[in-house]
């Protein structure tokens, strides 16, 4: 569900919501809690993050850090929104490093 400076995502399976407001709208309270977020980052997981950095991309999504892929088998990309929220969207694919494998 989505509106001008709202968000709420949730999945049946998950067992909660994570809504999103945007500061200065009269349904933010307290108003004493609207300022910068600052050190905080949200992650999700996806099935295909090419497709998905694509998409974002494409509407706009201010990028902050290009698709990454580490040794140990996390790809993911971050974007942030006007409030200073990070979020990195992140693909789990075979690790490059044989040391990070499966055992």
């Amino acid at each position: 569900m989505a509106a001008d400076g709202f968000a709420s995502l949730s999945h049946p399976e998950a067992g909660f919501n994570l809504i999103y407001l945007a500061t200065g709208l009269p349904t933010f309270k307290p108003a004493s809690a609207a300022g910068p977020a600052d050190g905080l980052l949200v992650v999700f997981t996806v099935e295909d993050i090419d497709t998905e950095y694509g998409r974002l991309r494409g509407e706009g999504v201010t990028i902050v850090t290009p698709i990454e892929t580490e040794p140990w088998g996390e790809r993911y990309f971050q974007m942030s929104d006007p409030n200073g929220v990070v979020y990195q969207l992140v693909q789990w694919v075979e690790p490059a490093d044989p040391q990070y494998a499966a055992r």
